[in-house]
């Protein structure tokens, strides 16, 4: 295009009227080519940069969510505080940079072998051969002074997420925000988040200036003085073969077609001196994204790594994570001298040993901080085992219901099969009409004739009370009818007879229960107690209906 536009040029200037229409006439018929090439460039970078997320996206979820990685991250290690800004946003932000580097590096490595090839031809090596010892003198120059942008990346993405967590655990924690009238406070905190990013900011932008002006400098107009230079050399020869002689209309055509390709040479290698600047932006994406990788290839093996008080750690020195065992076995839980320790080390109870056979029905209480939810947690393989030997059934014949039940995106239906697919309910050979048994167990059909039926969508976290949530948990209960329940005082809102109710039918199915709750209304419903005293003790046996066990 560069040569056609010279001669279309020198034949307006030389009055060449048949020669420039037909040059025009060629050219017009060579854009409508050029611009469809052009966007399907622009289409194939783009359709790159999608694949590669949509393939970085599906592997990272995969470990992300393979067993209990997603909880681990977030409860057991601490390295990462911000998963969901590493699988969102900085996944995006990486496939963008590592799909504008390979753009700033492919099209000007082609550009510059064409422009050398045609300049070495028309003017010989000195003149590109000048620029390019030139431009690499400089990428090396700028490439060192560009190293601590990667670094800086990293500390604004990290800056970012502590920013938005700040912000989603307002939006999480809404109501008892607002219960405490705790706006002002939490004005503070976000204020004081978003003022170490803006610190950040500032930072960076200043860098990232004083970068642009050396960039300029160095890159742009430096290179136009060495370009000058450089084009001048043949010129000035008096014995170069196409520029000698007297004919000047030939020599400003040779100059003026040789210039634009030295500018688009100098372009060129700009662009892949300045491709450096996204490599280091790149690196401190990569950082991020080899950290997120390597955590969980770590959590997938089952290690994991917490910052641990340096007391505890010398003073637990006889337990580690993983050192227990767990066995798997139908229709029984036996805890054989297992510890109780949380993530951080701290021991709850030293050795636990109990046995719990199907029909046997455990009442666990307790005060806060005892150890029953971290009984549970192992029992559950959230967390590791520090020792003993553990013998439980899979975990799919185990199911959990907390205090506040979970809702999910769906349907009613969808509620009561959860974490079950409609294509699951049906390949289990249950129908909606067992669906609604269940409800009717829990006395809750009326909520399917008020929603307009099982296949009604709705915020159900919103339309359904506390008490309703409760109830729909004891429903899914019902339909997945495992071997064990844990049941975390997940009765607290409902009525003491549709409670009853619940615990008969869960005898009659064959679900054993692990019960926390300390009404004394659901002593008959359970064989066993299980008592921690909250200093490293506990009691377990059988319940005898005359006494009180717990204290009134």
């Amino acid at each position: 295009m560069i040569q056609t536009a010279t001669e279309i040029e020198g034949f307006i200037i030389h009055k060449n009227r048949d020669l420039f229409k037909r040059g025009l006439t060629s050219y017009m018929f060579t854009l409508p080519l050029i611009s469809v090439i052009t966007n399907i460039l622009k289409w194939s970078l783009g359709e790159l940069k999608l694949r590669f997320r949509t393939n970085l996206t599906h592997h990272l979820y995969n470990q992300y969510l393979t067993g209990y990685t997603y909880y681990k991250m977030s409860n057991l290690d601490n390295r990462i505080a911000n998963a969901d800004q590493l699988l969102t946003t900085d996944i995006d932000k990486f496939c963008e940079s590592a799909t504008d580097l390979y753009t700033n590096v492919s099209k000007p490595l082609l550009d510059i072998f064409i422009y050398v090839y045609r300049l070495t031809m028309n003017l010989g090596g000195s003149t590109p051969g000048f620029l390019m010892i030139y431009m690499v003198f400089a990428g090396i120059f700028l490439t060192h002074m560009r190293r601590p942008t990667g670094r800086l990346t990293v500390e604004e993405q990290k800056l970012e997420g502590e920013f938005r967590y700040v912000n989603s655990r307002l939006i999480t924690n809404s109501e008892e925000i607002a219960f405490y009238q705790g706006n002002l406070r939490e004005k503070l905190t976000l204020l004081a988040s978003y003022g170490k990013l803006r610190s950040h900011l500032r930072k960076f932008l200043e860098f990232r200036v004083s970068m642009g002006i050396i960039d300029n400098l160095i890159g742009k107009y430096f290179a136009s003085v060495v370009g000058f230079y450089a084009v001048s050399v043949p010129f000035f020869n008096e014995n170069h073969p196409m520029l000698s002689g007297g004919n000047s209309g030939k020599r400003l055509q040779i100059y003026y077609t040789s210039g634009r390709m030295l500018i688009k040479l100098a372009e060129a290698v700009g662009r892949l001196v300045l491709a450096g600047r996204e490599m280091t932006r790149l690196a401190g994406f990569t950082s991020r994204m080899t950290e997120l990788i390597k955590v969980l290839n770590d959590l997938n093996k089952g290690t994991y790594e917490r910052t641990m008080l340096n007391n505890i750690k010398n003073s637990q020195k006889e337990f580690s994570p993983g050192q227990g065992e767990m066995i798997f076995q139908d229709n029984i839980i036996r805890f054989e001298k297992v510890p109780l320790v949380t993530p951080n080390g701290d021991v709850l109870v030293k050795e636990l040993t109990f046995e719990v056979r199907s029909g046997m029905n455990v009442l666990v209480c307790g005060p806060n901080g005892c150890g029953k939810s971290s009984l549970f947690r192992i029992l559950g393989e959230l967390w590791p085992t520090w020792g003993g030997k553990v013998t439980k059934p899979h975990r799919s014949k185990l199911f959990y219901i907390p205090q506040r039940p979970y809702m999910t995106l769906g349907t009613l239906r969808d509620q009561i099969i959860y974490p079950h697919t409609y294509e699951d309910m049906r390949l289990h050979k249950k129908t909606d009409e067992d669906l609604m048994q269940f409800l009717d167990l829990v006395q809750l059909t009326y909520v399917e004739q008020r929603e307009n039926g099982l296949d009604a969508v709705e915020d159900w976290i919103d339309v359904l009370s506390g008490g309703e949530k409760q109830r729909i948990a004891m429903a899914r209960l019902f339909y997945h009818n495992p071997q064990f329940a844990i049941l975390d005082e997940c009765t607290s809102a409902v009525s003491v007879d549709v409670e009853g109710k619940m615990y008969s039918y869960c005898r009659e199915a064959g679900i054993t229960l692990f019960t926390v709750s300390h009404r004394k209304s659901l002593w008959i419903h359970h064989d066993y107690y299980l008592q921690f005293d909250g200093r490293g003790n506990y009691d377990y046996a059988p319940i005898d209906q005359s006494k009180d066990h717990f204290g009134s």
